[in-house]
């Protein structure tokens, strides 16, 4: 279920649809259209029916758009083949004049083409009554073909009047959604009433252990299984599982929760295909206010449209602390608020609460010398906040390019190798906004206390843009905790961009892997000086220790030739598109793997370095005072009873989650702060002109 909460500004629409209300009653339309009251909007997506076919298959894959004055202000979630959709979705609109209707549209979905269109209607706003639930039923029209019959969409609508909200309305939040990278276009207006909306009541951490008996979807009898997950605004993508009807995924990942009484996961399994649109092969959901808190509940769910069963681990514990507030209200400043949160961080609780490492504060304070964005020559910027999957917003200021927002923001902290992210943005009512520039700071680089100027990069964060922002930034952590946390697999950020296929980042990374090879090649012609004896004690200390672990291994690589298919010209180019994207990010991971090594030796962080340094040492003495024999049963005891012991662990690799939190060259590139250029700034022209 869907619940959103949006203010839409007035705008003239063009022409008005057919519409139908069952329910009887006194109208408002005698409401004075210049009211400067607003009024809230719940709106209730019930179902389609006798929805037109666009596919060949004689169905169509609808989902539903709402706008009020041109604007998008709710889509609902796609029913895949079916011309009956079932949505019973909610969605909740401010609204500040009656007199704009409720424009509805309803679309075919396709993938990587242009969404058909299959009819729209209008709800006139002023025809509803006041705290009264209305049924509607609304008729589908094309007006290019205003006779054919196109079905329709049942609606059931409240509207209720909300006197004097609109003076607090201080905040927007603004959110990308592309659904190639895994967000749609939306605009958010947000109050200090409404300003709980932004903080997370609970988290809710899924963990997707396996599918038994999925559909086969390939021509071989088999499928290449994956699952999209969504609650709300947030997504979540699997890793694809080749030639299987029975997949193993083993991924952990958290969503937040925003309402108290829960909500609904909608989940999705999809068969992969290069070259053209992934075949749907189930589709189920889980009800969170069915599920007890601080408790993991295992899931065997049944795929509806489909066949099989996905199993799900599910936990809803309650939030960690996040917080907005003013520059005044500060944790740290405050001495018993300090020393709790010491005391909570101390090396004495290194067992209490593993996967809470530490706490951030961030004070946002002011920006100096931003871009113009808006044709005033000014902007109305206001500032994200992200680290990792948390994301906090600041308020806007309008027509302003240097703005002072004065707010600190706490964060629990997870991985002390995250990277903090703040972004600015300049708020455009017509559209999404647009990027203004962008900092990443390494939570392990940080100074506590000091405030700094940090200078504004562009959105690859390769190079500076114009402007500065101002943070002071405070980490406290528990390093026990975080070196353990270094072991175990590194969250993935759910909102991050699908990577595209760029020339000059497939040749970026040709380069890295060709350095790579190079340092291969080298190491092989060093080697191979060993066994021509240039020098002999080199050679002498190479020979025996070949002699001593010299070990035979073959290993034999069996490859399944996909069955050939006919394929369009669209659907080659994808095809090779594809090809050329994972030829781009094998180069990258591979480069990024030599990177990272080369880096910790490079004590480029030196807290990784050092860790490294711990842990060899450790296995030293151990090794020392324990026979290796020993250790191996041990080691191998563990790993056959790990399945018995814990049979939905995930798998892991600690040598890699540990190289997974050593920057790789192109992130050390991004995360190296630039030096401000004093010269120009506002503070410095001031003094200038003074003399």
């Amino acid at each position: 279920m869907l619940d959103t909460c949006k203010l839409k500004s007035a705008c003239n629409l063009p022409f008005v649809y057919n519409k139908k209300i069952n329910t009887a009653g006194t109208s408002n339309a005698d409401v004075p259209l210049a009211d400067p009251g607003m009024y809230q909007l719940d709106i209730t997506l019930r179902r389609g029916q006798s929805l037109a076919a666009r596919d060949r298959g004689g169905t169509s894959d609808p989902y539903v758009k709402f706008k009020i004055g041109g604007k998008e202000v709710f889509r609902s979630k796609i029913i895949h083949k079916n011309l009956n959709p079932v949505w019973e979705e909610k969605a909740c609109i401010l609204v500040e004049h009656l007199k704009e209707p409720l424009y509805i549209k309803v679309f075919d979905y396709d993938f990587g083409l242009q969404d058909d269109f299959m009819g729209s209607a209008f709800l006139d706003l002023t025809q509803l009554e006041l705290n009264r639930p209305t049924d509607v039923t609304l008729t589908l029209k094309d007006p290019h073909y205003p006779d054919h019959y196109l079905g329709v969409i049942l609606l059931s609508i409240i509207l209720t009047p909300k006197e004097g909200e609109h003076r607090d309305v201080t905040m927007l939040m603004r959110k990308s959604w592309k659904r190639s990278s895994k967000f749609q276009t939306q605009s958010l207006r947000l109050s200090d009433v409404h300003r709980k909306s932004q903080l997370w009541r609970g988290i809710v951490s899924i963990t997707l252990i396996e599918g038994r008996d999925l559909k086969a979807m390939d021509s071989n009898g088999l499928s290449d299984p994956y699952v999209k997950f969504r609650l709300g605004h947030q997504k979540y993508k699997s890793k694809i599982m080749p030639k299987t009807l029975n997949p193993q995924w083993r991924e952990q990942f958290d969503f937040h929760l925003y309402e108290e009484k829960g909500g609904i996961i909608d989940i999705t399994a999809w068969d992969k295909d290069a070259g053209k649109r992934d075949d749907f092969i189930g589709r189920c959901q889980v009800d969170l206010s069915a599920l007890s808190r601080e408790q993991t509940h295992k899931l065997e769910l049944q795929l509806e449209e489909g066949e099989g069963h996905l199993v799900l681990l599910v936990t809803l514990t309650a939030s960690a602390t996040v917080s907005i507030s003013d520059l005044s209200v500060s944790s740290l400043e405050d001495q018993k608020e300090r020393e709790e949160i010491l005391r909570r961080y101390s090396p004495l609780r290194i067992f209490h609460n593993l996967k809470d490492v530490g706490f951030l504060q961030v004070k946002v304070i002011r920006a100096e010398g931003l871009m113009v964005a808006d044709v005033t020559g000014k902007s109305d910027p206001f500032c994200v906040v992200e680290l990792n999957n948390d994301r906090l917003l600041t308020h806007t200021v309008y027509k302003n390019l240097n703005p002072e927002w004065n707010k600190i923001f706490t964060f629990n902290i997870k991985d002390i190798h995250s990277v903090l992210e703040v972004t600015v943005y300049d708020e455009d009512r017509d559209r999404s906004a647009d990027f203004l520039g962008k900092v990443a700071i390494p939570l392990l680089s940080i100074q506590n206390g000091e405030q700094k100027a940090y200078v504004l990069k562009n959105k690859q964060l390769t190079g500076p843009t114009k402007g500065v922002i101002y943070l002071e930034i405070d980490v406290i952590f528990n390093a026990v905790k975080a070196s353990l946390r270094t072991l175990i697999p590194k969250e993935q950020k759910y909102i991050e961009e699908e990577n595209r296929l760029s020339k000059q980042l497939l040749l970026r990374n040709f380069i890295r892997m060709k350095r790579c090879v190079m340092v291969l090649v080298n190491a092989a012609y060093y080697v191979n000086s060993c066994f021509d004896w240039d020098s002999p004690p080199r050679s002498l200390a190479a020979f025996v220790v070949v002699e001593d672990m010299l070990e035979d291994e073959e290993e034999e690589d069996d490859k399944d030739d996909k069955d050939s298919e006919k394929k369009g010209f669209i659907n080659k180019i994808y095809a090779i598109q594809e090809v050329c994207i994972s030829v781009q990010n094998i180069l990258d991971e591979v480069a990024s793997f030599g990177e990272r090594i080369k880096n910790t030796f490079n004590w480029t962080v030196p807290f990784l370095s050092w860790l490294a340094i711990v842990a060899l040492c450790v296995f030293t003495v151990i090794v020392y005072f324990i026979p290796l024999r020993y250790i191996v049963l041990v080691w191998g005891i563990n790993k056959f009873t790990k399945k018995l012991r814990s049979p939905y662990a995930i798998d892991n690799n600690e040598l890699l989650d540990f190289l997974s939190r050593v920057p790789s060259d192109v992130q050390v590139v991004q995360y190296q702060e630039l030096k401000p250029d004093t010269s120009h700034s506002p503070c410095k022209r001031k003094k200038n002109n003074l003399g």
